[in-house]
């Protein structure tokens, strides 16, 4: 079986015991339960999951453990885990806890042969680099680390040919510009990178409705699609249960307000990859 599944892969930011979502990396609301969602993505036929620990880096820690096992007790799908992984032992927490990939950003930059060093120990298919973009005036593209906070002062596409080099499994890249604006991926970047790498690249910032998604994948050439707002804002449009779930959880005023998120529709995961299929993108369907 040559064909190559397009993995579709709702992407959960997470901060505390609460799935939250921002702008540009920044200006987070709370949505909700991570596992709740997870556990909707996955019965809707996600290929994969992704958590990301928003403040991980700031808190010096990496607080996901718990939610990882609880997670990782309802789906059955691979679930990468990024945001305060600092070291072998980090890794091998967080993959006991049920995570399958860990991401890493801040702590290769600073140390680029702790890449190495992962997927020795562990494995490249479970190092998966994610790089956070934010375009320059001259159109090169730079390297951001702290989910966005901070400036490396590393130039992306030397960066990525460095991360396969070095062992890492797959990319994650973010557009910091595009990220959470339902204004499409950035195709240019996208593009540039998986030319540059031979190991998967997932496309992730912006996606808000399918054409954004077919665009990643015919025009730039992702391996796969990381989505956030398009899917959780989905859910709260079509399946106002969720919501019920959490009154305690905090801000969520914010939802309450604004019941319907027009930008990014209603079309929930399945229905999203029906869609690709029609268009003739092999993504893999639920039996």
């Amino acid at each position: 079986n040559n064909l190559r599944y397009i993995r579709i892969i709702p992407r959960l930011d997470i901060k505390g015991p609460n799935l939250v979502k921002g702008i540009h990396l920044e200006g987070l609301r709370v949505l909700g339960k991570p596992e709740d969602f997870a556990r909707f993505y996955y019965e809707q036929g996600a290929d994969e999951l992704i958590y990301q620990d928003t403040v991980a880096s700031l808190y010096q820690r990496n607080n996901l453990t718990e939610i990882v096992t609880r997670t990782a007790k309802n789906i059955f799908i691979p679930l990468t885990v990024g945001g305060g992984i600092r070291s072998l032992e980090d890794i091998n927490k967080v993959l006991r806890a049920g995570a399958d990939k860990v991401s890493i950003n801040t702590t290769a930059i600073g140390n680029p042969d702790f890449i190495n060093q992962a997927s020795r120990t562990f494995g490249s298919s479970t190092i998966v680099a994610a790089v956070e973009a934010i375009r320059q005036p001259d159109h090169s593209y730079l390297a951001f680390t702290d989910n966005g906070r901070e400036y490396s002062g590393v130039e992306v596409l030397s960066w990525v040919k460095e991360v396969a080099e070095r062992g890492a499994g797959e990319i994650l890249l973010t557009s910091i510009d595009r990220e959470g604006t339902g204004n499409g991926y950035d195709l240019d970047m996208i593009q540039m990178v998986s030319s540059a790498v031979t190991i998967p690249v997932i496309a992730h910032g912006g996606a808000a409705n399918v054409s954004h998604i077919t665009d990643a994948i015919n025009l730039a050439g992702a391996d796969a699609v990381a989505i956030a707002s398009m899917l959780h804002y989905a859910a709260f449009n079509c399946n106002g249960t969720l919501l019920g779930r959490f009154e305690d959880e905090g801000n969520i005023e914010f939802l309450k307000k604004n019941r319907s998120f027009k930008m990014f529709g209603t079309e929930n995961l399945t229905e999203v990859k029906s869609r690709l299929a029609e268009q003739k993108i092999p993504v893999r369907m639920l039996n």
